[in-house]
């Protein structure tokens, strides 16, 4: 029996943004930023999508995370009536699971550490359920008439307003996780009850998205993130690169006899090194085919270099299938659209700080660094410290 599962509830026939949870945010669809958090935890054994939708069914099932199962949602439970807690009565009847987290599409700033602290706060604890907040200090009032427009404060003596460093302020649900047994939900038929604990996140985290509004706003932190927060690197079994524009620099130069020449950096070249002794398989999968490619994948003894390749998504999958890889396992630099697909489909999807900004807005993690200066060394060095190794 699973300890932990994960739950993402998503209806096709959201009013106020159409379609939303497959809309694409910081260009990835909604759905997926809380998927990838889910299935990155440390604790939780199975991811379920839960939906009414065959759009957003495919739409998860492209992300090819094995930890994830796309499972129906009855009509009764998807209406616009409905409550969220109908379709986790719902799917506790017909799974079989220790403890439930509810996740929201709608709170795509979630992360792994995030899940992690409020399953271990869970455990600590002993508490019933655990719920997500964020600490507001801000000055609440209420009508006490609202046809006259009067008002009174909830939380705090106007005529002694506090200094807001002083202000103790209060917690505020923000919607991300909840977590409870799957007995207490059953019992209640509620997301939480009992002894309840909170979990703490940033206070960034107090958006939802639930008006467009909401959209520009997540969109702009979700693409700030991408070069502030901390990583979250599954555990990487293969790393595979784009060649032009990642382990050089794009550049196309020339002898005096029109002989092609390439620019490679040997950081880069220790980086593929330090990766073979780990144990992870390196690979070049280029839609150029020349010889100085060939050679320098030979050079650095990279198990997996493919030249000439139209489609890289299919090579890859390909690769891993051969391999007995998950694409969740699998990282890859990129800097050019024909990356993208390649980005958005692996664990760990990464572009060059050069590359092109459509490129850029997909990656889960964009260098400092650019395309033949190192960029291959800096997401090499991530991935080994990830896995709690020192460069």
């Amino acid at each position: 029996m699973d300890k932990f599962v994960a739950l993402i509830p998503v209806r096709g026939g959201s009013k106020s943004i159409p379609l939303k949870n497959i809309r694409e945010i910081a260009g990835k669809p909604l759905v997926y930023w809380v998927t990838n958090a889910c299935a990155m935890s440390h604790y939780i054994d199975k991811v379920y999508v839960m939906t009414d939708s065959p759009l957003i069914k495919e739409c998860v099932e492209a992300f090819n995370i094995s930890k994830v199962e796309v499972i129906g949602r009855s009509v009764e439970s998807a209406s616009d009536t409905a409550s969220t807690e109908s379709a986790l009565v719902e799917f506790a009847a017909k799974y079989d699971f220790e403890n439930v987290i509810l996740v929201q599409a709608t709170s795509p700033l979630l992360t792994a550490d995030d899940l992690d602290g409020g399953i271990e706060l869970f455990k600590k604890e002993g508490v019933d359920s655990v719920l997500s907040v964020v600490e507001q200090k801000r000055f609440n009032w209420n009508y006490i008439d609202a046809e006259k427009m009067l008002v009174a404060p909830l939380n705090y003596d106007y005529m002694h307003r506090p200094r807001r460093q002083e202000f103790e302020g209060y917690l505020a649900e923000n919607g991300a996780f909840y977590i409870t047994s799957k007995q207490r939900l059953l019992d209640t038929g509620n997301r939480i009850s009992g002894n309840i604990a909170a979990y703490k996140m940033g206070e960034d985290t107090f958006f939802e998205i639930d008006e467009p509004s909401d959209w520009i706003i997540i969109s702009g932190m979700l693409k700030a993130r991408q070069h502030t927060q901390k990583v979250n690197i599954p555990g990487i079994k293969m790393f595979l690169t784009d060649c032009d524009g990642c382990l050089t620099d794009g550049g196309m130069y020339y002898d005096a006899k029109d002989g092609e020449l390439k620019k490679f950096n040997t950081r880069d070249g220790m980086g593929i090194g330090l990766l073979h002794k780990e144990g992870i398989i390196t690979g070049i999968i280029t839609s150029e085919d020349t010889d100085i490619v060939r050679r320098r994948g030979a050079k650095l003894q990279m198990q997996e270099v493919h030249l000439g390749v139209k489609d890289k998504l299919s090579k890859v999958k390909e690769i891993c299938k051969r391999l007995n890889i998950d694409m969740q396992n699998v990282a890859y630099v990129g800097d050019d659209i024909n990356d993208i697909a390649v980005i958005e489909a692996v664990g760990f999807g990464c572009a060059v700080c050069d590359a092109i900004d459509c490129v850029k807005s997909r990656a889960a993690y964009v260098t400092n660094t650019k395309g033949g200066d190192g960029a291959i060394r800096e997401v090499v060095d991530l991935i080994i410290a990830n896995a709690g190794k020192c460069t």
